[in-house]
């Protein structure tokens, strides 16, 4: 615990002496300073505790709305370095996973901490091929949706319902309970997915094939018809694999954070992942990719950019796909996603999209307006263009990005587990309300006669089949 000092004007250096780093905090409500100590560039914020006016204090907190400026967790899954534009899994940079891995093989580093050998990969990909069948209840559970239900809404459904499948998913101190949540989570995750979409499309569901690979095995469950096989184009399967990696994790973002948040109560796993599903459902966080679409067809012709960028200048419109929480350099993913985009259209029709989002992108990053405030392309500005060149319908961009990101999510929950200073989550508030009211019985309250509430609206006329 750091110490006090009755005396103002300590040196900040104080600790070095003693081998530490530390910062000394003068409170000039006391004239009191205090000396805390630095460790991996941070301060503990219960250090904070003990700067107070009065003893019978409950001590300074740090206020910090959406965490922009605190680390909730130690990790050691990936590393990301937003100004160089560097991410890391497990040390290995994410150039050379998509170059040289499969999505799988990416799965087993970010959860066990090691590539895999080929008698450990061969291991792990057998176990979840053999597991991407679900139980036929929870294809009923899907068929009692509305023919128009949101496909992200049923694939939060029915990641929440296999908590109730896998009952013994209860005993997270089991290392084999965990291992087969681990393999269930990302094998089930795909066919989940894809039963949503067909669905949504009135289509037959189609059963998972566990002879292709993992991605061509996703695409036979969404685009199988009459044929007794489906075989996807390796390009295809290829760039779509490396999507999933791209999309793997993403360090403590919104939905990791809420993994983590949910997990913190020793939940089991799969209803830990469902809180994520939660927050990716959120157009703040996994539905940009579908808003860089939009923009790019209201554009609708390359003549028409520079009056675009204009208009973002002024404010009247959003550039999205550009700019990022974390990065303040160019996305990494972004360049990865560019080099595959040749080998899909030559694979599909060409998407005139693409002309407008390059001419886009080179005209933004030619204007300082953009650069000086640090506004780059990231991962979604590309990516709903390549899911858009593989047929796969708006709705479904988040879904699919739920699937690789399963695997982030499975390797934090574990992580989270093992942290010996794991406790459950339980922020703190600022109290802002009014206090020490004097009750008012109902009788003597005062008051507009009108309902407090929302304005009163027209109803609806019923939608289809309701």
């Amino acid at each position: 615990m750091a110490t006090e000092q009755q005396t103002t004007g300590a040196s900040a250096d104080s600790g070095a002496a003693n081998g530490t780093e530390t910062l000394t905090v003068t409170d000039n409500r006391t004239g009191k300073t205090y000396e805390l100590p630095i460790t991996d560039s941070t301060v503990r914020a219960m250090d904070l505790r003990q700067i107070k006016v009065h003893e019978d204090e409950f001590g300074l907190m740090s206020f910090d709305p959406a965490s922009t400026n605190t680390a909730s967790c130690r990790s050691s899954i990936t590393y990301i370095d937003g100004d160089k534009g560097i991410l890391e899994h497990r040390g290995y940079s994410i150039e050379s996973l998509c170059q040289n891995s499969s999505f799988l093989e990416v799965a087993y580093l970010l959860i066990w901490g090691k590539l895999p050998t080929q008698a450990q990969l061969e291991r792990w990909t057998f176990d979840i091929t053999h597991h991407t069948f679900v139980h036929e209840d929870l294809k009923h559970l899907f068929e009692g949706f509305r023919y128009d239900a949101h496909p992200m809404g049923m694939l939060l459904s029915g990641v929440g319902a296999l908590s109730t499948f896998y009952p013994d998913a209860k005993q997270i101190k089991d290392e084999e309970e965990r291992y087969m949540a681990a393999v269930r989570l990302i094998a089930k995750v795909p066919t989940l997915a894809a039963f949503s979409y067909r669905h949504n499309m009135g289509l037959p569901y189609v059963y998972p094939d566990n002879d292709l690979s993992f991605a061509e095995n996703f695409l036979s469950m969404v685009f199988r018809k009459t044929e007794a096989k489906h075989i996807p184009k390796p390009e295809l399967a290829k760039a779509l694999d490396v999507l999933f990696i791209l999309h793997a994790d993403h360090e403590q973002n919104c939905s990791t954070n809420a993994v983590r948040g949910v997990g913190s109560s020793d939940v089991d796993p799969y209803s830990a992942v469902a809180a994520g599903v939660a927050a990716l459902y959120g157009p703040l966080h996994g539905g940009a990719n579908e808003a860089v679409l939009r923009m790019l067809r209201r554009i609708d012709r390359i003549d028409n950019i520079p009056d675009f960028l204009e208009r973002v200048k002024s404010q009247e419109e959003k550039l999205m796909g550009f700019g990022h929480r974390v990065y303040k350099n160019y996305d990494p993913r972004a360049r990865i996603i560019q080099e595959h985009m040749p080998a899909v259209f030559e694979a599909t029709e060409y998407n005139p999209l693409v002309e407008i989002a390059r001419e886009l992108e080179k005209q933004a990053l030619a204007d300082e307006y953009f650069t000086s405030r640090k506004l780059y392309p990231n991962v979604d500005f590309y990516s709903g263009i390549i899911y858009e060149a593989l047929g796969i319908p708006t709705d479904m961009f988040t879904v699919i990005f739920a699937i690789p990101r399963t695997a982030g999510w499975v390797a934090q929950w574990m992580e989270m587990q093992e942290d010996p200073e794991k406790k459950i989550a339980r922020p703190r508030q600022i109290y802002t309300g009014e206090r020490n009211l004097d009750y008012v019985a109902v009788d003597d309250r005062e008051g507009p006669e009108k309902i407090v509430g929302p304005p009163a609206r027209r109803p609806k006329r019923p939608r289809r089949g309701a």
